[in-house]
C-alpha cells in the first residue's frame, strides 16, 4: 500500500487529495473510488499505458485507488501522475520514503508524456497548505505553479523523468517563476479622447474611489472609448492582488504559455449575448465567468439594456457582495468577483433621444420599454451617471489638450493613498466600499454639505442607498482635492452625477 499527495480544482480553488493505492491478490482490475468523475475513472487506462511506456510492468493483480476525502467530487485528469506514482510505489518500484512531503499533478499521455492541467497555481497553493514542501508538475505548468510562495516546484516532461528523479538517477530542474512584466505601455491614453471633459472628470473620480459608472449617450459619442481608458487610470496591481487574479485566470485556462503573473488589471468586455453562465460562472465542473475574470480589474458592459434581464438582476448581488456563489446539488463554489463596474447605454432604441444633431425615431412606448430593461435597483447601484453628448467637429479638430492617463493616475494614486490610511482599520480599500455603519464618521461631511444633500434628496427623489452613494462620491472628490472634510462643493459635484441619471432626467 502507498500514499501519494495530489490536488484537484474546485472552482478556482485547489483541494488537496490523498491518493491511496492498495495492491491485493485478486483478479486483475483497477478500481478508482472516492467520488471520482468520468475523467478520473478513465485514468486507469491512461496510467496503465504510461507505466508500460516508461518501461515498468503494471501489477497483474487487483489495484484499488482511493481518493480522499471521499466527500469532495474529483474531476479532471490532474490526478493521473499521483495515481501512477502511487501504483509504482505500492508495487515496490519506488521507495515510499522518497514520496514524503512531495505532491504530484499532471495528466498522462499514453506514451508517458505529461500534459498540462488547469489551475496550476491554485493546485500548488493547496498542496502547500496541506504541508507539502515540493511539487512535481508538467513543464508547461511549472512556471505558473512556481508563483506559489513556500513550495519548491520541479518541472518534468514525462513519467520516466519523474521516476528517474525519485530514484536519484537524474534530478529534475527546479522551476522559477517568470519575471514580472512591466506595466504595458500600449494601454490607450486618456489624452486621445477629444472633448467630453465632464465624462473624463467622472472617469477620474470613478478610478480614485472605485465607483461604478454608467455612461449614457448617442452612438459614436465615445462611451466605449472612455471606458477602455479606465484601466490605465488605476494604480498597478499589488502583489497579493496580482496573485489572486492570476489564480482565477489560471483556473479558467486563460493564462498564456509563459504562465506569469498578470501585469495589468484585467479588462473584460463580454458581449451582450453572453449567457448567464458565461457572465456569472457555472458549468460542470464550475468555471469562473466574466465577473470573476474581471476580479481586481474592470468589467465593462456595453449596450447594457441588451443583456438578459436575469443576468443584470443577478449582478446586483454580485456588485454588493463582491463574489459569486454557484450552488449545485453536488457542491457549491465561491468565485471572487471584486471588480469595478462600468456600463454604457443608449438613451433609446435608435440612440438619438435628447440629441440636438439628429431626430429620435422612437415613440414613447418604445422608449419606455427600452428603459424598463434596466431595473431601478440596478441603476441605483451606479454611483456615477454621466450623459455623454455627441462630439462636434470643432472638438474633434481641436488638438488634444486634456490630461494624459499618467497625469490622472498620479492624482488617483494620491487619493487612494489617503483612502488606504483612513479605511484600512475598517477592512475597506476604496471609498466605494465604506461600510454603512461607519459612513458618517469616515466621510466627515460639514453641516452645510449634509443640509445640501438633504434638500437634494427630496428634490431628486433619491433613495437612501442613492444618498449614501452620493456621500461616498463626495468623499472621493474631497480626496482628489486633498481636503480632510467633505464640503458643500464636493456634495454638489457628486449630486451632479445623479442628475444625469434616470431620477434627474
Amino acid at each position: 500500500m502507498s500514499r501519494v499527495h495530489g490536488a484537484v480544482l474546485l472552482g478556482v480553488d485547489g483541494v488537496p487529495v490523498e491518493v491511496e493505492v492498495r495492491i491485493s491478490s485478486s483478479l486483475p482490475r483497477v478500481d478508482i473510488v472516492g467520488l471520482a468523475e468520468a475523467a478520473v475513472r478513465e485514468s486507469g487506462a491512461r496510467v496503465r499505458a504510461a507505466i508500460a511506456s516508461a518501461g515498468h510492468p503494471f501489477p497483474d493483480r487487483r489495484v484499488t485507488v482511493n481518493l480522499a476525502p471521499a466527500s469532495v467530487r474529483k474531476s479532471g485528469a490532474g490526478l493521473d501522475l499521483p495515481i501512477a506514482i502511487g501504483i509504482l510505489a505500492a508495487a515496490g518500484a519506488l521507495d515510499p520514503q522518497t514520496l514524503e512531503g512531495v505532491a504530484f499533478v499532471g495528466e498522462l499521455a499514453l506514451d508517458g508524456r505529461l500534459r498540462p492541467v488547469r489551475g496550476a497555481l491554485a493546485l500548488a497553493l493547496a498542496v502547500c497548505d496541506a504541508g507539502c514542501c515540493r511539487l512535481i508538475a508538467p513543464t508547461a505548468n511549472a512556471p505558473e505553479a512556481a508563483l506559489a510562495p513556500g513550495i519548491e516546484v520541479l518541472a518534468a516532461d514525462d513519467l520516466q523523468a519523474v521516476i528517474a528523479h525519485l530514484c536519484a538517477v537524474a534530478p529534475l530542474h527546479r522551476a522559477v517563476p517568470p519575471p514580472p512584466e512591466p506595466r504595458s505601455s500600449t494601454l490607450p491614453d486618456l489624452a486621445e479622447v477629444r472633448g467630453q471633459d465632464r465624462a473624463k472628470r467622472a472617469l477620474e473620480i470613478a478610478a480614485a474611489g472605485g465607483h461604478a459608472l454608467l455612461f449614457r449617450g448617442p452612438p459614436g459619442s465615445g462611451k466605449t472609448m472612455l471606458a477602455r481608458r479606465l484601466p490605465g487610470l488605476l494604480p498597478p496591481l499589488a502583489q497579493a492582488e496580482a496573485l489572486e487574479a492570476t489564480r482565477i485566470h489560471g483556473a479558467a485556462g486563460r493564462l498564456g504559455e509563459a504562465g506569469g503573473v498578470l501585469a495589468a488589471r484585467p479588462f473584460r468586455a463580454p458581449h451582450h449575448t453572453a449567457s448567464a453562465a458565461g457572465i456569472l460562472g457555472g458549468g460542470s465542473p464550475p468555471r469562473p465567468g466574466e465577473v470573476s475574470l474581471a476580479h481586481r480589474g474592470v468589467l465593462f458592459l456595453d449596450e447594457l439594456p441588451e443583456f438578459e434581464r436575469r443576468v443584470l438582476e443577478a449582478l446586483r448581488q454580485v456588485v454588493e457582495e463582491r463574489q459569486v456563489v454557484i450552488a449545485r446539488a453536488r457542491a457549491s463554489c465561491t468565485f471572487p468577483a471584486h471588480f469595478q463596474l462600468v456600463a454604457a447605454a443608449n438613451p433609446c432604441p435608435c440612440g438619438w433621444r435628447l440629441s440636438p444633431e439628429r431626430d429620435c425615431r422612437c415613440d414613447d412606448l418604445a422608449i419606455a420599454r427600452y428603459s424598463a430593461r434596466i431595473s431601478g435597483p440596478l441603476l441605483d447601484r451606479f454611483d456615477l451617471h454621466v450623459r455623454v453628448p455627441a462630439v462636434t467637429w470643432s472638438e474633434l479638430e481641436r488638438a488634444g489638450d486634456g490630461p494624459s492617463s499618467d497625469e490622472v493616475r498620479g492624482r488617483v494614486e494620491l487619493a487612494r493613498a489617503c483612502q488606504e490610511t483612513r479605511l484600512a482599520p475598517h477592512g475597506a480599500c476604496t471609498n466605494a466600499e465604506i461600510p454603512d455603519s461607519t459612513l458618517d464618521t469616515l466621510v466627515c461631511a460639514t453641516p452645510p454639505a449634509r443640509a445640501l444633500l438633504g434638500r437634494a434628496m427630496d428634490k431628486l427623489r433619491l433613495s437612501a442607498r442613492g444618498a449614501r452613494r452620493v456621500l461616498r462620491v463626495a468623499r472621493t472628490v474631497a480626496d482628489l482635492e486633498g481636503a480632510d472634510r467633505v464640503d458643500a462643493a464636493a456634495v454638489a459635484e457628486a449630486l451632479s452625477y445623479r442628475e444625469d441619471g434616470p431620477s434627474g432626467a
